[in-house]
């Protein structure tokens, strides 16, 4: 109710207005009377003054109007932005997952904005939101433990590369049904009466829209039908639960660990370092655990502010090559006469170049290196879904048992082999950075890390990789919020040029990282580790020497000099 005891349709009927006008009225006169104060005095524009009524909390909105009148970055799209960055978008996948409704009957609240399309709002409670969603989770997964599986591994989103290593078993459709097969039928010929009726339509009809929505959701229904699987592996397998981008259930069965491979009689084997489980008992047979992986690690320490000169930290280093070599790997798959003549080389260098190999950001064996820290946004990477689409087609035209194989590849034209071996290639790929130990013990040394990113930026420019078009741009998440506020500044000068990084370097560190995201959407620039190395700036000293380090580098460089003397010593840690 509202004014003196009205409801808003009430006052609206009353004034000839809608509904939906008196709630933004209402909106509107609950800002901060110090913020009306400064609208009344011609210091805010109307609509900066609608942007703040997403909140009701009046100390937030007099501290950011504080902020942005004094930082110029006051526009009501970033009042709004700075008002909302501790909550979540009704958009994420967490939410569509539980529904909106669910976390409002909890008692978490919600900010709307009526004077501008929210998509649903942005939820405040996130740790209530999380705890609903793995409450959620963990009933699927007492649903899917009763199947007889091992293990079963929940996850709002697993990293990418998460099933290296495990063993997938097969499993067998189910047949349709003739009554299924025309329900698939018939729902496809609507879809695609739908599409062709509407496909002049700037926007479709709601009711059109949603029907579109309910087919593709039931015709995904019958894509994902659960297979069949012998019940001696099920045993031994485990499953992947988690969400998927557009919120819906992700259950990805069938993996069995190398630890039980080895041991299918031992039920205890794989099962010591579970950090926390549920319970779900299988048909039939003993309790089965089941381990709830969250993804996601713990975050470096934030670096002093003023130390703008000090090296990157190792572990940003070690993601953003991450990225590159992800990348690099679907240039190269995409190259295949490149991709055979760096294999031949590798081979080479085994052959008539003792110890060379071992310099190779080729791996040979054929190994697929792991990347030791899970960069943000790794697995939705667009080189990613590039590499996985490849691989799925080539898994489906490949026969099912290994003993059929070799007459398979015979089978291939000399493109499809190529191509084939191209996209085996790129498996072994690592131009990832790694921390190598001061004293150049361990698996890895300075000198050895030295000559691996010098070999992988050979392979980059003779596949022509780019990174910007590969998809990565500099973010808060992925570089801008991890590194000091002189390198924020270096790359926006670098990018945009001096007036703008003056724009930005009174803000704080937070603030300033989000600003500098917006100001290098678009520009194209990359942090060093993601550049190419132009060959022709490097020194003139003999081509048996190595060009001078990156400035990312420079501290291994350090590291590696205290043992340079010693040639014995240099050796030994090779």
């Amino acid at each position: 109710m509202s004014g003196a005891g009205l409801s808003d349709e009430d006052i609206a009927a009353r004034h000839f207005v809608t509904p939906a006008v008196v709630k933004q009225r209402l909106r509107l006169a609950s800002v901060s009377p110090k913020l009306h104060d400064v609208y009344a005095e011609d210091g805010m524009a109307l609509e900066q003054l609608m942007a703040f009524s997403v909140t009701a909390d009046h100390a937030r909105q007099e501290q950011v109007w504080e902020n942005v009148s004094r930082s110029g970055y006051d526009e009501p799209y970033q009042i709004r932005r700075m008002l909302t960055e501790n909550t979540v978008r009704a958009s994420d996948r967490r939410v569509q997952f539980i529904g909106l409704d669910a976390y409002e009957q909890a008692g978490g609240g919600v900010l709307r904005d009526l004077f501008e399309h929210d998509d649903g709002g942005w939820l405040q409670d996130v740790a209530l939101l999380d705890r609903l969603v793995t409450e959620k989770l963990k009933a699927e997964a007492e649903t899917i433990a009763a199947q007889g599986w091992k293990w079963i591994s929940l996850a709002v989103e697993f990293p990418y590369g998460h099933t290296g290593g495990l063993r997938e078993i097969e499993g067998k459709s189910i047949d349709l049904s003739p009554e299924e097969q025309a329900t698939i039928d018939a729902l496809s010929a609507e879809q695609a009466k739908l599409e062709s009726d509407y496909q002049d339509a700037d926007e479709l009809p709601d009711e059109v829209d949603q029907r579109l929505g309910e087919i593709e959701a039931a015709l995904i229904a019958f894509e994902n039908r659960p297979m069949i699987y012998d019940p001696a592996e099920i045993a031994r397998a485990g499953v992947f639960v988690s969400i998927d981008s557009e919120g819906r259930l992700s259950v990805d069965r069938g993996y069995v660990r190398p630890e039980d491979d080895l041991s299918a009689d031992d039920p205890e084997v794989g099962h010591a370092d579970d950090t926390q489980s549920i319970e779900g008992k299988a048909a039939g047979t003993s309790v089965q655990r089941s381990v709830i992986a969250v993804a996601g690690g713990a975050t470096d320490s934030e670096e002093d502010d003023e130390d703008g000169t000090k090296p990157l930290p190792d572990r940003l280093i070690t993601e953003l090559t991450a990225h590159r070599t992800l990348a690099l790997r679907d240039a190269l798959a995409q190259d295949p006469p490149i991709a055979f003549q760096a294999v031949l080389h590798n081979f080479v260098l085994t052959a008539f170049y003792r110890f060379a190999s071992s310099g190779s950001c080729l791996e040979i064996g054929l190994r697929t290196p792991t990347f030791p820290a899970q960069a943000p946004g790794l697995r939705e990477s667009a080189s990613a879904k590039a590499v996985e689409a490849r691989h799925e087609s080539w898994k489906a035209r490949l026969p099912n048992s290994e003993s059929d194989l070799w007459d398979a590849l015979t089978a291939l034209d000399g493109a499809a082999q190529a191509s084939l071996f191209a996209h085996c290639a790129s498996f072994a790929v690592n131009a990832v950075h790694e921390p190598a130990n001061r004293y150049n013990q361990g698996r890895v040394s300075a000198h050895g890390v030295r000559t691996r990113l010098d070999q992988a930026e050979v392979l980059a420019r003779a596949v022509g990789l780019d990174m910007v078009r590969a998809g990565w741009k500099p973010s808060v998440d992925n570089y801008l919020g991890r590194v000091t506020k002189p390198r924020i500044l270096e790359a926006v000068r670098e990018a945009k040029g001096e007036s703008s990084a003056q724009l930005i370097d009174h803000l704080k560190e937070a603030d300033m990282a989000k600003e500098a995201e917006r100001l290098l959407d678009g520009s194209g620039w990359l942090p060093e580790p993601l550049r190419l190395v132009d060959p022709n700036a490097a020194s003139g000293e003999q081509e048996s020497e190595a060009g001078p380090l990156p400035e990312f580098l420079a501290d291994d460089e350090d590291r590696e000099n205290a043992g340079e003397d010693d040639p014995q010593q240099l050796d030994a840690a090779e």
